[in-house]
């Protein structure tokens, strides 16, 4: 008897929590598709183009290397498909051998 309460118990909560679960994915569709319509209501009303501010803002760091302190000559070199020639040499490690 036991088992069957707990079964009982436990798909009780598994539907509570599908049911969080769902309420929370419905609502944050909710809440983007009313920002997407007050965003093309304001545009319709200004008259002006909606401006994508996290785009602007990621077309203006992408041409900036990805790390600090690299110039950005450097950075255009890799990208142009430049081959660069360099002489192997061995290195080797005298302690490993003692």
């Amino acid at each position: 008897m036991p088992s069957f309460i707990s079964r009982v118990f436990r798909f009780i909560l598994r539907l509570v929590l599908w049911t969080f679960a769902a309420i929370f994915a419905v609502s944050l569709l909710l809440a983007s598709l009313i920002l997407l319509a007050l965003g093309l209501l304001r545009s319709l009303f200004t008259g002006q183009k909606p401006n994508p501010v996290v785009f602007g803002r990621f077309q203006r760091f992408a041409s900036q290397p990805p790390w600090p302190g690299a110039s950005t000559r450097e950075a255009s070199s890799t990208r142009s498909g430049d081959v660069v020639d360099v002489e192997v040499r061995e290195i080797r490690d005298d302690k490993s051998r003692s």
